[in-house]
């Protein structure tokens, strides 16, 4: 298997700190297993902010133009879990994950969590050491193709947008999300959320993230309201 920074070299990006690059994919289990005193979440932080600028500038530039909820509702689909999950894997970037030797067995190299947030610390990392030029390249290589054509199917629906922009439709006020229960083994975790409003649940869901929890409190309390 290449090294990331060969995957780099290939694509004319050299790199200046490559062990801030190897960060970006070293999760937490192996992190622990190895005694290291830093793992991927800082960069995944990091990422997450450079992922919502790009995604901005390009919606906003977007033509024809799009209106302020299109854009949020658009953004929200094209950086949601699953489909940063996609882009990662069709650039098989989670080849290169660092896992423990548990999180490996149990399939963590393709759980969407994992990849997703792996993708936002490789961001992070190359935006850190290269600036936005790479990162540019990169996204519009996976990213743009699903902003030109959203309706493709291969987004999934950000049910939490739709649930906002819902509520918000009647009454100008924001649901929240809180954890109900967690419950599983350390590297495979079931999480329950639900959504509330003004004091009054309006769904819950259940995922193997907290993101994935809230979408489906999302999509259950939006599929009761709307009949």
């Amino acid at each position: 298997m290449k090294d990331i920074i060969e995957w780099l070299s290939s694509r004319n990006i050299k790199v200046n700190n490559s062990e801030l690059i190897h960060r970006a994919f070293m999760h937490s289990s192996y992190a622990n297993e190895h005694k290291r005193n830093y793992d991927n979440e800082r960069l995944e932080f990091m990422g997450d902010a450079v992922l919502e600028l790009w995604t901005s500038d390009k919606l906003y530039n977007h033509k024809p133009i799009l209106k302020e909820g299109e854009m949020t509702t658009l953004r929200a689909q094209l950086v949601c879990e699953k489909a940063l999950s996609m882009y990662a894997k069709q650039l098989k970037l989670n080849d290169y994950l660092l896992l423990g030797i548990g999180e490996e067995k149990n399939g963590g190299r393709n759980r969407d969590s994992i990849v997703a947030d792996m993708f936002e610390a490789f961001l992070g990392a190359l935006y850190l050491d290269q600036g936005m030029g790479p990162i540019d390249n990169i996204l519009s290589e996976v990213l743009l193709p699903y902003l030109n054509n959203p309706h493709n199917g291969n987004l999934q629906i950000d049910y939490k947008t739709k649930l906002q922009e819902y509520v918000q439709g009647d009454v100008r006020k924001t649901v929240s999300y809180e954890l109900v229960s967690m419950h599983g083994p350390a590297n495979n975790p079931m999480f329950e959320m639900k959504v509330v409003l003004d004091g009054i649940i309006l769904g819950y869901g259940k995922g193997n993230s907290k993101k994935k929890a809230e979408q489906e409190a999302a999509r259950n309390a939006f599929e009761k309201m709307v009949k």
